[in-house]
């Protein structure tokens, strides 16, 4: 029997999570942990590949930081930090997140039934066969992939609000992409700029919108079929004349 059930009422975050690494490291492979109520740092740093954690409640900040391979689904909201400086992965979430979802990510891949808070994707970065991405259901908050170096972020907007998301979507922004479903009229910073997404782009992002709607029973095709904005940085070094040499 490789899983097993963990209730995490009263328990303090680093007496959960040091029962998780034990439980891992002695083979289980299936985790459920019922009764979370904000209990941070779930999950960090495991490295150990073909584990899947099942969270029933809201867990507290930094879910799954510095995580290297691990899936973990979560029925519920998450407060701020999901992902934060992940290097690879799976964080399902049935719910809405905080501020600063996928903070540094490095690789890896977060999937958001709803809405996010402020500042998701700030500082995510790709490099060689790494490759971060955030899919996102619902809307977001301001400065949306704010110094964003690599990745991609893609808003699904299933609701079709007319504010998809906050201002200053991109600021400082230098690699990688953002697709929005939807229009974000002048709320963008000056360092992006809006393209109208090609069906050869579409295409190429399809699969993660594809993996978004098998875990949320959405309609893959009734999503692709609508029109999708992308923001791209303008340059690659957007502060470089400020700097002294």
């Amino acid at each position: 029997m490789n899983e097993i059930k963990i209730d995490a009422y009263s328990l303090h975050y680093k007496v959960l999570n040091e029962k998780i690494r034990e439980l891992v490291k002695s083979g289980y492979k299936k985790i459920y942990i019922e009764n979370v109520l904000g209990q941070r740092y779930i999950a960090a740093g495991l490295k150990e590949k073909g584990v899947e954690i099942y969270i029933d409640g809201i867990p507290g900040n930094d879910l799954a930081c510095f995580m290297d391979g691990a899936k973990i689904f979560v029925n519920g909201n998450c407060q701020d930090g999901v992902g934060n400086t992940m290097n690879s992965g799976e964080i399902i979430i049935n719910g809405n997140t905080g501020d600063i979802t996928g903070h540094s990510m490095r690789g890896g891949e977060i999937y958001i039934k709803g809405n996010v808070g402020y500042r998701v994707g700030i500082h995510m970065k790709a490099y060689k066969n790494l490759y971060p991405v955030i899919v996102i259901g619902g809307t977001a908050g301001d400065f949306l992939g704010e110094y964003m170096a690599g990745g991609l972020i893609i808003i699904l907007n299933l609701e079709k609000k007319d504010k998809v998301v906050g201002h200053l979507i991109g600021t400082g922004m230098h690699g990688g992409e953002i697709f929005i479903r939807g229009k974000v009229g002048d709320t963008i910073g000056k360092e992006v700029k809006i393209f109208k997404a090609e069906k050869d782009e579409i295409r190429r992002i399809k699969k993660y919108i594809e993996k978004f709607c098998n875990y949320f029973n959405n309609e893959l095709e009734k999503i692709i079929s609508d029109e999708f904005i992308k923001l791209i940085p303008i340059s690659k070094r957007p502060y470089g004349k400020i700097y002294i040499y």
